[in-house]
């Protein structure tokens, strides 16, 4: 019998898709508006710029809340106490036998 504690994931491969394309076609769509807008470069720039950074900002935020979850997930507690526990027996002066 195994020891196996990773989470198992409760997503589909079609749901990761759903998604990726969903990004691409907003992505694309913002892309070649900000570019066909009759504006003047300066603000057709402005835009271009404001899109970049909400899509690396939302690829941080994603990032984040992924991290703060894998933290509070069990697998994670369960091998947190267990490299406490080693720690804590650990006796680096001990004498080794």
């Amino acid at each position: 019998m195994t020891n196996d504690t990773t989470p198992q994931s409760r997503t589909t491969a079609a749901f990761h898709a759903q998604a990726w394309i969903s990004f691409g076609a907003a992505l694309l769509s913002m892309v070649v508006a900000v570019l066909w807008l009759p504006v003047d470069p300066w603000v057709r720039a402005f835009l271009g710029l404001g899109t970049l950074y909400l899509t690396t900002s939302a690829f941080t935020l994603a990032k984040c809340v992924r991290d703060q979850q894998e933290l509070s997930s069990v697998a994670n507690r369960l091998d947190q106490a267990r490299v406490e526990r080693i720690l804590a027996e650990h006796d680096p002066f001990r004498a080794v036998s």
